[in-house]
């Protein structure tokens, strides 16, 4: 009896090793696995959904704040809260994607950010369309407002969709229709772009069209460089400058392709050192320093540089205008290698612009010194003289240069007839066609008996 108990026991200790050792061989199969995993490259950790493995922390896709980015429902909110993450980092960039239309309300993008700030333009954004559509309340001068930035990068692929027309036919300033009629036009219509306090700022690769008003400016800015962009909007579209500076200094605008209702480029008052090349420029008013010295004001411009640029089907060239009763100057300004293809007016002073037949003659003006025109070629216009120089009656226009002038009429008679009024320089070459008006030498004691304060 006792031996068959023993038996037994002995029987049922063998399973029971059994047991442990299959369990042993279990253990060792998993510490196995888990050190060839070790061995091998670390597996990733589960992907978050909202974290994928493209995910680029410096990168604020508005679409991820909540941007519909289907042409009517308000992303305002959205672009705000991306900016304010996006300003808050280094190296940051605001995407736009390029697979969405972006409608926002009127907005201020204030700084400082941090260093490395970009601006990336995908797809369309737009303002609301028209007048009507302007939420109460909003600035009704300007829509997109770039304040207080160092270094940040405004670029594309995308588009700056303005929605003007609405504005265009406001009733309240008159412009031009077709075969001469008058037309209404805007007050108070929103500028599309602005940078204002803003220093080495870059726009680049852009396209902006249809802006009830200019379409980009720049105030109080210094360090300013605009390449690649394309501005459109149509020719009869009032007060659509495409560029405007003021303030400014510092400038580069190249590389850039400009069609709008008014001025390719304007300069305003207090800018100094702008650089202008390979502009194509047209329809449009021209490339254009002033109005100056509006309301008996000081206005100082200086050290602009155009060249290598095309000016088509525009009612002005290469203009400098100026208000009776202003003070200040213009000088240094260069304007070199400039194709005219049916334009107006290709080389004009005009120190008595007015915007009415109310403006009387005063004794100052804005004093104009030191601009020279070289290798200015192409065809003109016949209904004016191809070139015109309108100086004040007591601070005549000094020192300025022509040379390798030729401009004949696109169609019709040679006007053999420039315009000169008081006005003095020299023509280093022959001149096409004669510039027989142009007062010789300066006029006596002028920069010493004028004081310009600029």
């Amino acid at each position: 009896m006792l031996g068959k108990v023993f038996l037994m026991w002995a029987m049922a200790m063998e399973l029971w090793v059994g047991v442990k050792e299959c369990q042993g061989s279990r253990h060792l199969k998993t510490d196995e696995a888990e050190a060839i995993s070790v061995s091998e490259e670390p597996a990733m950790a589960p992907s978050d959904p909202y974290d994928p493995p493209w995910y680029d922390p410096s990168v604020f896709n508005v679409a991820d704040y909540g941007a519909a980015g289907n042409g009517s429902i308000d992303d305002t909110a959205a672009f705000r809260s991306a900016w304010n993450d996006a300003c808050a980092a280094e190296n940051a960039t605001l995407l736009v994607p390029s697979d969405g239309i972006f409608t926002i309300r009127s907005i201020i993008f204030s700084g400082p950010c941090k260093p490395g700030l970009v601006f990336q333009m995908g797809g369309v954004l737009m303002p609301p369309e028209g007048p009507e559509e302007w939420p109460v309340g909003d600035n009704k001068r300007q829509w997109i407002v770039f304040y207080r930035l160092e270094g940040m990068v405004l670029q594309g692929g995308g588009t700056v969709e303005g929605n003007g027309e609405g504005w265009w036919n406001l009733s309240c300033k008159p412009h031009k229709g077709p075969n001469g009629s008058t037309l209404p036009g805007p007050c108070d219509s929103p500028a599309l772009i602005r940078f204002f306090l803003s220093s080495n700022i870059t726009v680049r690769d852009l396209r902006i069209e249809n802006s009830p008003q200019f379409h980009i400016k720049f105030d109080n800015c210094d360090g300013v460089f605009i390449d690649g962009i394309s501005i459109n909007s149509p020719a009869l579209s009032p007060n659509t400058d495409g560029v405007h500076i003021e303030n400014t200094r510092n400038v580069v605008i190249s590389n850039s392709k400009i069609s709008n209702g008014d001025d390719c480029i304007s300069i305003g008052p207090g800018c100094s050192h702008v650089d202008i090349e390979n502009i194509t420029c047209g329809p449009s008013h021209g490339i254009s320093i002033g109005s100056l010295g509006v309301h008996n004001s000081q206005a100082c411009v200086s050290h602009m540089n155009v060249k290598n640029s095309i000016i088509r089907n525009s009612d002005n060239g290469l203009r400098i205008k100026t208000w009776q009763g202003g003070t200040g100057s213009v000088f240094a300004l260069s304007f070199e290698s400039i194709m005219m293809e049916n334009v107006r007016n290709c080389i004009i002073i005009d120190q008595y612009y007015c915007l009415t037949k109310g403006c009387q003659n005063q004794s100052s003006a804005v004093y104009v010194t030191d601009v020279s025109y070289t290798n200015i070629k192409g065809t003109y216009d016949v209904r004016s003289p191809p070139i015109h120089f309108a100086c004040s009656d007591s601070i005549p226009c000094t020192n300025i240069t022509m040379a390798e002038v030729e401009l004949l009429p696109f169609e019709g008679e040679l006007v053999e007839d420039p315009f000169c009024w008081n006005a003095f320089g020299a023509l280093e070459t022959l001149t096409i066609p004669p510039v027989s008006c142009l007062r010789e030498g300066e006029a006596l004691q002028m920069r010493e008996s004028l004081a310009v304060g600029c």
